[in-house]
């Protein structure tokens, strides 16, 4: 899960790129990068952190061109250090920058195949470099007489073709433009607008979740389906190409967990389908004849569904739990120890909220179940007589491969568990999840054209038909090591 923005023909193209970047900070906090482009040559910065902190004025200053590419890094292969940040250029053919968001899932053999057969040596962990010399060689192979889009298209087709995974991916080629696209299945979200200049042209955006062009000022373009590829040109046209049949299926955890509530992902609202959740969930949780005094969401993102639930439900909906927002989502963070350590520090309670209370915790998820523990003791010890945890996601069971940091079979509290046992593991009276069925049509609610999502973390269902055994089997090692 990571942040991008690409724009081209903005003459305030850094200061877009940097408060778009600000916009999706909460898909990444390791890291963040931006790459201009002056027409000449390339002016990067790049380090580890927030982007407030990387980022001086000084820099900002040199970031100069009306074309950039910006990133914040969340770190699903690799180290995570700051040799890692995107985005990463190529200087053959032409100089082509790249930012994605996803996971190359068959990384470690294409960077194989890269060194051997491309003689090509990779700089980092990051899995975005194998992915821009896969397009890169695509692109000098086809580009002999210099570059067309029927070249770009080619190139693109060659990594649909040999990159699994999923990906959504923005770049610029120096001296042609800026191109955006992202694999057949569509999991990861992308966006595009664009923003009439003062000359009367247009400059255009694309990101990797829509509440950026709102903050930017820009207005939504169609999206066009997944396989459609994407090129903007130095005067501004805009060419769409359909290079692979779509295989729609938008990840379902983008609605739950990741994204913005402001934000829409193909059509549907994320405010909306976590609002639907709630009111689902509310009908599973009554059907369990619980009696409770009061909902209590955990913050952010458990808060809308919280608020819906407690109204089908008919019982207040308090504030219960203050979250500092100077620490940021420990569901992100890089390492098991941070997550632990934040939560206090991130969240405290009111207590008359909680005392002599039957409360209803609701979160939008329970993962390794360490920091809804935490937050159930918070609850006991604030005074509630009665805690009972409520998810708005099933549960999760399963390996993610397209770009969340769960990859570890053994970390997942609910698996080979029985729903009162996970209650034992979270010290909570009783654990309700939402159904598989429910989430979905909660989603397609809002966005009904959407026929099916990528549910791979709840059901062991992984769209693409590629993902192996041994390819679940390596990725788990990796984390376990870097864990380590």
């Amino acid at each position: 899960m990571c942040g991008f923005i690409g724009v081209i023909g903005s003459e305030a193209a850094v200061h877009e790129i940097y408060d778009g970047l600000v916009a999706v900070q909460h898909r990444g906090q390791d890291a963040a990068g931006i790459i201009t482009y002056d027409g000449d040559r390339f002016h990067v910065k790049k380090g580890e952190g927030l982007v407030r902190d990387i980022f001086s004025a000084a820099n900002m200053e040199r970031l100069r061109g009306d074309i950039g590419v910006g990133h914040v890094r969340y770190p699903t292969v690799g180290s995570g250090g700051g040799e890692d940040a995107q985005p990463f250029t190529v200087n053959y053919p032409f100089g082509i920058v790249m930012a994605h968001n996803g996971n190359v899932a068959n990384y470690d053999a294409l960077r194989g195949e890269l060194a051997e057969a491309g003689l090509r040596h990779l700089y980092s962990e990051c899995d975005v470099e194998v992915l821009l010399n896969v397009f890169a060689k695509a692109l000098a192979d086809k580009s002999r007489d210099g570059f067309t889009l029927e070249s770009y298209y080619d190139a693109v087709a060659e990594c649909y073709r040999r990159v699994r995974g999923a990906y959504s991916v923005a770049g610029y080629i120096a001296g042609h433009g800026m191109f955006a696209f992202r694999d057949p299945y569509g999991i990861k979200p992308i966006a595009i607008g664009r923003k009439r200049r003062p000359d009367g042209g247009w400059a255009h955006a694309v990101v990797s979740e829509s509440v950026v062009l709102d903050t930017i000022g820009y207005e939504h373009l169609e999206t066009g389906p997944p396989g459609q590829v994407l090129f903007v040109d130095l005067e501004g046209n805009v060419t769409r190409h359909q290079v692979a049949p779509a295989k729609h299926h938008p990840c379902v955890f983008e609605f739950v967990y990741f994204s913005r509530p402001d934000s829409m992902i193909d059509g549907a609202s994320v405010y909306g389908a976590r609002s639907n959740m709630g009111e689902r969930l509310a009908r599973t949780f009554a059907e369990r004849g619980l009696e409770i005094d009061v909902v209590v969401p955990v913050p952010d993102s458990g808060r809308t569904a919280a608020l819906a639930m407690a109204q089908a439900l008919g019982v207040p909906y308090r504030e219960g739990l203050v979250k500092n927002r100077y620490v940021g989502r420990t569901f992100i963070m890089p390492d098991e120890t941070q997550r632990r350590r934040s939560v206090r520090s991130k969240l405290n309670t009111i207590d008359e909220e909680f005392r002599g209370k039957r409360v209803l915790l609701v979160d939008d998820s329970i993962v390794r179940g360490n920091t809804s523990r935490q937050i159930v003791q918070m609850a006991r010890q604030a005074g509630a007589v009665k805690v009972y945890f409520a998810s708005t996601s099933p549960p999760l069971v399963h390996p993610c491969v397209y770009g969340i940091d769960m990859s570890t079979r053994r970390e997942f509290v609910a698996r080979d568990r029985t729903l009162a046992e996970i209650a034992q593991q979270l010290g909570a009276d009783a654990v309700v999840y939402q159904e598989l069925d429910d989430l979905i049509e909660a989603v397609r609610d809002e966005q009904p054209e959407i026929r099916q999502m990528c549910h791979a973390c709840f059901s062991g269902d992984y769209p693409t038909g590629d993902i192996t055994p041994e390819m679940l089997q390596l990725i788990e090692d990796e984390r376990i090591t870097q864990g380590k």
